[in-house]
């Protein structure tokens, strides 16, 4: 044979078989759905980025302190919907309801008690030195006259109405069973409010956007809540306890599957989640000597970098109806936190006061995520920008902002293991 003679027929027949089984192998390959991660937790946890936490943060801030009843406050809440809806958690609402703004105060009165405790409670001098704490209700504090203008408007007297806004994601097979896990979106100081609670707000929002992504399905529901007037008494979480508690797990209308208010399982609220840098210390000049108030007395405050000791603190109300859920829902995101956040750990503690949890804790077990005890270090002044007008993006590192981030992270894998998370790539 010729070295240009024509194959045999078998060897033809081999050759097509063999290019029909590839092709076939190929379409097969393309038709196949993706497979569902060996962990799909891990998978969704892999999807929280630091950059977009940030720019959620700072998208917050461009509403100055968004403080309630004021024109900056609903742009916020408009903003927030539109950013809720473009991540995918379409089926927003708003809850409403009305709120009375106490008589104007002289300056110098003290603050009214907040629900759960008077405003800075706690502050035991147990970890060390106290930094100073308070409100600032000063305007003219605020030294960036844009910021200063941005919040010029105060919050209207009298009755008015306000607006908590919120999207859930439907379980697949218990849409009637709901965890609910939300911040606070309001402020106050004549800030940013970007730590208090730009910080939990911008949480929320991320966990709303992986959730709601497409290959993402829960067994269980989720409801991401950001609350309004969280600052004058937790009137926003109140209003909904009052006005959602007796519809939970009601098929509207009967037979359609349909659960406006599913059954509560729990209820999680991030509040202050990016400054943990430690107990105060003694500030020092150039010489080394310690600053001295006008009253001769050492000033404190504490350090500037966030300590290596930083950790996300998970709190529930020991004395609350449901304290033992809530103790078990925190030892779960404990154990969250442990396999799945990737810097900062988590510590557990019973006593969880003044934030949108409260108005839960007779209610579900119920817990909250912050940067620091609530009782103790909060209180103490561990945070110079709490309610102040340096409560600003700017004021943050990234070390800062990743503990916001491993907050994230530990709320995101708890709620994925108990709502059932399923994630297909």
């Amino acid at each position: 044979m010729t070295s240009n003679a024509i194959p045999a027929v078998p060897a033809l027949r081999a050759l097509a078989a063999l290019l029909t089984l590839s092709c076939a192998g190929s379409l097969a390959q393309a038709q196949t759905p993706p497979a569902e991660p060996a962990d799909p937790v891990a998978a969704l946890v892999g999807r929280l980025d630091l950059e977009r936490y940030k720019a959620t943060v700072k998208g917050l801030t461009q509403f100055g302190d968004r403080r309630q009843g004021t024109e900056r406050n609903r742009k916020a809440l408009d903003w927030i919907e539109a950013q809720l809806k473009a991540g995918g958690c379409t089926n927003t609402e708003r809850l409403q309801y009305l709120y009375t703004e106490p008589a104007r105060r002289t300056p110098g009165t003290p603050q009214p008690a907040r629900a759960g405790g008077p405003a800075g409670q706690g502050g035991s001098t147990l970890f060390g030195q106290r930094g100073p704490t308070g409100v600032n209700t000063d305007p003219l504090a605020q030294p960036d006259e844009r910021l200063r203008q941005l919040n010029a408007e105060p919050t209207p007297e009298g009755t008015s109405q306000r607006e908590n806004v919120y999207c859930t994601k439907v379980g697949s097979s218990r849409p009637d069973e709901m965890y609910i896990v939300g911040a606070h979106m309001d402020g106050i100081g004549f800030g940013e409010a970007a730590n208090d609670d730009g910080s939990g707000t911008a949480l929320v929002m991320e966990l709303a956007r992986i959730f709601s992504l497409p290959g993402v399905q829960t067994e269980r529901s989720i409801r991401f809540v950001l609350w309004n007037n969280e600052e004058t008494g937790l009137q926003g979480a109140s209003a909904y306890v009052a006005q959602r508690k007796g519809l939970q797990g009601l098929e509207m209308p009967k037979g359609s599957g349909l659960y406006p208010e599913p059954k509560w399982l729990g209820m999680i609220q991030h509040d202050m989640m990016m400054f943990d840098h430690g107990m105060p210390v003694a500030k020092l000049d150039a010489s080394g000597k310690p600053v001295l108030d006008a009253k001769g007395q050492p000033v404190y405050a504490p350090p500037k970098e966030q300590r290596a000791e930083a950790d996300v603190n998970i709190e529930y109300q020991s004395d609350s109806k449901y304290a033992e859920g809530a103790a078990k829902l925190a030892w779960a995101f404990r154990a969250a936190n442990d396999r799945y956040a990737t810097r900062y750990p988590a510590a557990v503690g019973f006593h969880m006061t003044n934030t949108d949890s409260t108005p839960f804790m007779n209610e579900v077990p119920a817990i909250s995520l912050r940067e620091n005890e609530r009782g103790q270090q909060i209180g103490a002044g561990w945070n110079p920008h709490w309610h102040q007008p340096t409560d600003l993006y700017a004021s943050y590192s990234d070390k800062d902002f990743l503990l916001g981030l491993n907050a994230a992270q530990t709320t995101l894998a708890a709620i994925a293991q108990l709502t059932g998370a399923k994630f297909k790539n």
